[in-house]
């Protein structure tokens, strides 16, 4: 049986080996094919995340051992130039960035090991870290490249708001099913 429990910061730091471990395994393999050096990036974001404004974590544990974990924090105002930001800005536009994610339970990692795939330890993982999302809104960006996560998060009922490039590579940026702008989003191509 897996046990999913929601995590504070200093709680969720003391598994740092094991989450680096399940990054790598579900980061470094396709479709994504990252470097193992982010894996380490990672972990030492971690450390900065844990303290961020709204931090919300949850991990997986079965026989003991972490099989996956989730992390999420408040989006806050003035949005984040960094890392794919740019991305959704430019995606979304100014207004509905503003208006949908600033003061939202961003999503930024979810990960569950091979052997727990197709368990619902995904969906556990991920309701466990939306819950108490400010107002009930939630969103998450992945790749257009993963063909799976996309399709996941579409049967966990989260909105598409953006779509891919005409090349099927890009962001997707999704509102959580309680998102007061899922409403509002145009139906994905």
């Amino acid at each position: 049986m897996t046990d999913v429990q929601a995590l504070s910061g200093d709680a969720l730091l003391s598994h740092t080996a094991a989450l680096r471990s399940l990054y790598v395994d579900a980061f470094c393999a396709p479709p994504w094919n990252e470097d193992e050096s982010r894996a380490t990036e990672f972990t030492d974001r971690l450390l900065t995340d844990v303290r961020r404004p709204g931090f919300a974590a949850a991990v997986a544990v079965r026989e003991g051992e972490p099989v996956g974990f989730a992390t999420g924090w408040t989006s806050l105002d003035p949005f984040p130039g960094d890392r794919s930001y740019p991305q959704v800005v430019a995606a979304l536009g100014a207004r509905d960035t503003a208006d949908w994610l600033m003061g939202a339970r961003e999503i930024d990692t979810l990960v569950v090991s091979h052997a727990a795939h197709g368990t619902g330890v995904a969906s556990s993982l991920l309701r466990t870290v939306v819950a108490g999302a400010p107002g009930g809104r939630s969103w998450l960006l992945t790749s257009a490249g993963a063909p799976r996560a996309v399709a996941f998060y579409r049967r966990e009922g989260w909105a598409q708001v953006t779509h891919p490039s005409p090349d099927g590579k890009g962001i997707v940026v999704f509102l959580g099913p309680g998102h007061p702008g899922a409403a509002l989003a145009a139906e994905p191509l």
